[in-house]
């Protein structure tokens, strides 16, 4: 764990009189604030500039509000002092972890008998005042910290009076911060980064603008949210070129915060627009920029904004000074080709075919290490297949898992489909078909009239139809180890209490109840759904397959209609073993060439180290772009970029 006893952000103290009145007040944009211990005591320590330094002692009474800590605030109180923080724009991450390790060194303090010792002896003057930085955490602090945030020291389940009891002792402050929310291990928080993508996180924390790439499993949107979690929430704009990818970042969609309708105006209509509020108090206000799935970005729309973010920010360094953080794969799904007023005719056009793209100068990171699978021997096929290349090794095994026998107590494959009309029709005659009662969930929103909305920029149904038997897959991460992941198949086995209980393919079962979904509007608003995290499976479009980790799915590739489309469609599978392939040809695979040639050109610009001189790095930059040029040397006119293979 490393600087976890470390936080930058802006800091708001009051301090009050007894009346509750506002004495005294402290305010800094950007402060740090550390961690200390000084003669067994934890201290938090406030340094700004042209300031001297504070500190504040910790003590049972203390009280950490972390409701909003994933938008990177929180605030502590020290009741003793009259006085407290208010902390703002702090990067989420380090905000929790600085409260974790916060909570987890006051779960760990010895009682006050045990300390009275060194009290006396601080009375006496026989310590000294000196601070030192907090210790790291011990794996026996954590398991103090996971017990007392449970209420609990054993693993057995407790008896109704027991919870009572544990109820009235987390209300009587007679205790540390035992915050749940800090200590719980999320999916995010239980792993930790490879060598490679903590390259693509120190490029990003250095300002650089960043373009990171890789084949599907290998980590992209994991990254992304660490990423999302490492900068200043105020200046950072998280968007996705899809309403459910920018659900899944926690974000917005890209049209959404361009502030011009679906780009298909004039630039000067699209200029006019976006110097309206609040579209260019956005625009003025994002230092960083971050767009998911930039593959299916079309070109066009992407030099619109571009050019929109020079004029609205008064700026003419590209994209207006912002720093641009892009994720995707060109390999997978292309953009959705659409004709623009100021276009005669509608074409494919991939961002990296555009100017801007070339001027914004982009570190270009590849991600190599698939975690999605382990087996090599499906890992090579799909490395294959997403270049386009379906020898005969790639069609002999595809086709050996037509044979397959994939379904599971009663569990059966999900069938992807090319197209949404077909899952959807497949969906509704199963259910139909299936005898007994059906019972009907209907989402509940928190702003009428969003339902549309909600429904496009999430994956949960606003109205979900279930009966016995009916096939099912989990939308949300419940149980990460007991395997209750977004993308789990099951089978509902019956309904308790009004909900429906779910068997799992790992014979786990789940009552599902309500979850929350929560997504942002271009304005910095929420609006959120609640609903049983589950859907109908007996088929699902590839388009919105995408993300998933799909453990029994069957697919026929006989109506692909664009590059990629079945290379998204196999890398859903977790094995070769769960997979069924039906009628599969090589000719139902292809990549697009204008894609091939691009990442030739990766391969060939070889980007200076991270540790390299800044000079170093000015110098091979304006290499790689002369490369580029050279690949193109009708780019000035807007002609593709990449056209050779």
């Amino acid at each position: 764990m490393e600087n976890e006893g470390f936080l930058c952000c802006e800091v708001n103290v009051q301090w009050l009189n007894k009346q509750g009145i506002i004495q005294r007040k402290l305010t800094n944009k950007r402060s740090n604030l550390r961690i200390l211990r000084s003669n067994s005591q934890i201290v938090i320590e406030i340094v700004a500039d042209k300031a001297a330094p504070v500190k504040f002692q910790f003590g049972k009474d203390v009280q950490v509000h972390n409701k909003f800590m994933q938008e990177g605030k929180s605030s502590i109180k020290f009741p003793a002092e009259n006085a407290t923080l208010f902390l703002s724009n702090a990067p989420p991450e380090q905000l929790r972890s600085f409260l974790k390790i916060l909570f987890i060194k006051m779960a760990n303090e010895k009682p006050e008998c045990q300390r009275s010792a060194s009290l006396r002896a601080q009375v006496l003057g026989h310590t000294s005042n000196k601070y030192q930085e907090i210790s790291p955490i011990t794996n026996s602090e954590l398991q103090t910290a996971f017990k007392k945030a449970n209420g609990k020291s054993t693993d057995t389940t407790p008896s109704p009076l027991a919870g009572k009891k544990r109820k009235l002792e987390r209300t009587s402050g007679d205790r540390a911060p035992a915050a749940k929310k800090l200590y719980s291990e999320t999916p995010i928080a239980s792993q930790s980064l490879n060598l490679e993508q903590k390259e693509v996180l120190s490029a990003c924390l250095a300002g650089k603008n960043v373009f990171f790439t890789g084949s599907a499993g290998t980590g992209k949107s994991y990254l992304l949210k660490k990423i999302i979690g490492a900068l200043p929430p105020d200046v950072t704009v998280a968007t996705a070129s899809t309403g459910v990818a920018a659900c899944h970042i926690g974000g917005i969609t890209l049209h959404q915060f361009a502030g011009i309708g679906s780009g298909d105006a004039t630039i000067e209509r699209s200029l006019e627009l976006a110097s309206k509020p609040p579209a260019v108090t956005l625009w003025r206000k994002c230092k960083h920029l971050i767009i998911d799935e930039i593959s299916m970005v079309d070109g066009h729309y992407f030099k619109k904004i571009e050019k929109v973010a020079r004029t609205v920010r008064r700026n003419e360094k590209p994209f207006g000074g912002i720093q641009l953080i892009l994720c995707g794969d060109f390999f997978q799904l292309p953009p959705v080709t659409r004709s623009f007023r100021d276009q005669k005719t509608a074409s494919s056009n991939f961002c990296f075919q555009t100017k801007p793209w070339v001027n914004c100068m982009l570190n270009t990171y590849e991600l190599k290490q698939v975690h999605r699978q382990t087996d090599h021997k499906f890992i090579n096929i799909l490395n294959k297949i997403r270049i386009g290349k379906a020898d005969d090794d790639v069609v002999n095994a595809l086709t050996a898992t037509s044979k397959q026998k994939i379904e599971k107590d009663g569990i059966l494959a999900t069938r992807l489909c090319s197209h949404t009309k077909d899952a959807d029709i497949i969906n509704e005659s199963k259910i139909r078909a299936l005898e007994g009662e059906c019972k009907l969930f209907e989402a509940q929103d928190s702003v009428p009239g969003t339902s549309k909305q909600l429904d496009s920029q999430t994956s949960v149904p606003d109205r979900l139809e279930l009966k016995i038997g009916a096939q099912v897959m989990l939308l949300k991460n419940i149980n990460v180890a007991a395997g209750l992941v977004n993308g789990a198949r099951g089978v509902v086995k019956s309904f308790r209490d009004g909900l429906p209980l779910v068997q799992f393919r790992n014979r786990k079962e789940y009552l599902a109840r309500r979850e929350k979904w929560i997504i942002k509007t271009g304005g910095g608003a929420s609006l959120t759904r609640m609903q049983v995290p589950l859907r109908l499976a007996w088929a699902f479009s590839i388009h919105k397959s995408q993300g998933l980790t799909l453990d029994c799915v069957e697919m026929s590739l006989g109506r692909v209609f664009e590059a990629g489309q079945a290379y998204v469609a196999l890398s859903r599978a977790q094995s070769l073993e769960g997979l069924r392939v039906l009628d599969f040809k090589s000719n139902q695979v292809w990549a697009n060439p204008d894609v091939l040639a691009f990442y030739k050109t990766l391969d060939r610009i070889k980007l200076v180290p991270l540790g390299a001189p800044e000079k170093s790095t000015t110098k091979k930059a304006k290499a790689n772009k002369a490369n580029i040029g050279r690949l193109n040397s009708k780019a000035a006119k807007e002609k593709p970029i990449l056209t050779i293979c």
